[in-house]
């Protein structure tokens, strides 16, 4: 998984001191309400009906063993011991204290997780297929080309004040289970007739009071063409966006009431002047990205000796298995979905135990890797077949095995 650098750290530290010195001018009365509004936005913090919310960013769905051992940390120090997961692959604080934060905050910059742009009007969470890299149906690893996405669009000054908030997607298997088609821009990584890579551009998607399926603007953009592109279509959704209407604000409205064909040439205009500037990747760049992504050293695996199982555990453990499993692209692997559906819960909670729980599992029995997915469970993407069963009994144990993954 990408791991920070030195600009990245520093990053993250200097907008954690500014955060705790914009807090205590708040609660000094040195700011109003007003004046701080848009500050605890660009960090991730609501103000609900019973306590702030703070939502902590999970790029394209992917913890380490590490972060979520914090996360649970975080949950028994300062919340009420568990966390929410979100249909954004995020994980949310309910209860946090306001003058607290700025502490939460320093503690996940040391593990490289913050709260940036998780709220407000601007570029939000970018999100991919949970099973990325490790999926069988994939064209290639989309999380290269999601970190570059959130690095372009971190803290980007053009796109700060957005019509309304806007969320992208990158889809790389056959498969859309990154739900590219409900976004405000759909990235799908494609090959043309002659086997070159690519991405097909989709936008106007969206749920919400108006649900609508995006549409294709861009059959191929050559991969070096990404951010300039992107660029275009947010610059041509700022301009044209509307602001007088929160529930008409969204590009989704604006492609519909404007036509996908004006749209497309609207964005093709504004991408000619972007197209050979600054925005321009190159292949080296890239190919450093894609180092962070590299698949594991996978060891030797073999399957499941069902003459291991004890009989009073076949049953449950297989239904477990015809559910809560899902092909790898590595032979003797498989890709374990651990549910937070079970019956009679709040989808998407978990206790810091289960959360402790699952970050184990992972350091023992796979990569030290974990995903949160749209449907709001988690992943372990790299578990050997012969260690599924005592995966299934510790899941089991921690009432996290239920067997209904989609």
């Amino acid at each position: 998984m990408y791991r920070y650098d030195s600009f990245d750290q520093q990053l993250v530290d200097e907008r954690v001191a500014q955060f705790r010195d914009q807090t205590r001018r708040y609660l000094a009365g040195e700011l109003s309400e007003d004046e701080f509004l848009p500050l605890r936005l660009q960090n991730g913090l609501y103000v609900q009906r019973f306590a702030p919310m703070l939502r902590i960013g999970i790029p394209y769905g992917t913890l380490s063993a590490a972060q979520m051992h914090m996360l649970a940390a975080i949950k028994r120090r300062y919340d009420k011991s568990y966390g929410h997961f979100t249909t954004r692959q995020n994980i949310q604080l309910n209860w946090p204290k306001l003058e607290e934060v700025p502490d939460i905050l320093a503690d996940l910059a040391k593990v490289e997780m913050h709260a940036i742009q998780t709220s407000g009007n601007c570029i939000r969470n970018v999100t991919t297929d949970p099973f990325a890299g490790v999926a069988h149906d994939e064209v290639e690893d989309p999380r290269p080309w999601c970190e570059i996405i959130r690095q372009w669009s971190t803290l980007h000054p053009e796109f700060a004040y957005l019509p309304r908030k806007f969320k992208i997607a990158v889809n790389a298997a056959g498969q859309d289970r990154a739900a590219s088609r409900v976004h405000d821009i759909g990235v799908h990584v494609v090959h043309d007739a002659d086997g070159q890579m690519g991405f097909r551009i989709l936008v106007g998607g969206g749920l919400g009071r108006t649900p609508i399926i995006g549409v294709t603007i861009r059959d191929f953009l050559p991969p070096l063409e990404l951010l300039s592109y992107l660029e275009a279509v947010l610059r041509v959704y700022n301009r044209l966006g509307r602001r007088d209407n929160k529930y008409k604000a969204r590009i989704k409205i604006l492609v519909k009431e404007t036509g996908v064909q004006r749209f497309a040439e609207l964005v093709e205009h504004e991408w000619a002047k972007l197209r050979d500037g600054y925005l321009q990747l190159n292949w080296s760049d890239i190919d450093k990205m894609k180092a962070h992504f590299q698949p594991p050293a996978y060891a030797a695996a073999s399957p499941v000796d069902p003459a291991a199982i004890p009989a009073t555990d076949q049953d449950a453990f297989a239904l477990w298995q015809q559910y809560n499993l899902r092909p790898h692209k590595q032979p003797g692997y498989r890709i374990v979905i651990i549910p937070l559906k079970a019956a009679d819960e709040t989808a998407g909670d978990a206790s810091d135990q289960q959360m402790d729980l699952v970050a184990d599992l992972a350091q023992r029995y796979g990569h030290s890797e974990i995903r949160v997915m749209h449907e709001q469970n988690l992943v372990l993407p790299d578990i050997r077949e012969n260690d599924l069963y005592a995966v299934w009994k510790e899941l089991r144990a921690a009432d996290l095995a239920t067997a209904n993954a989609g």
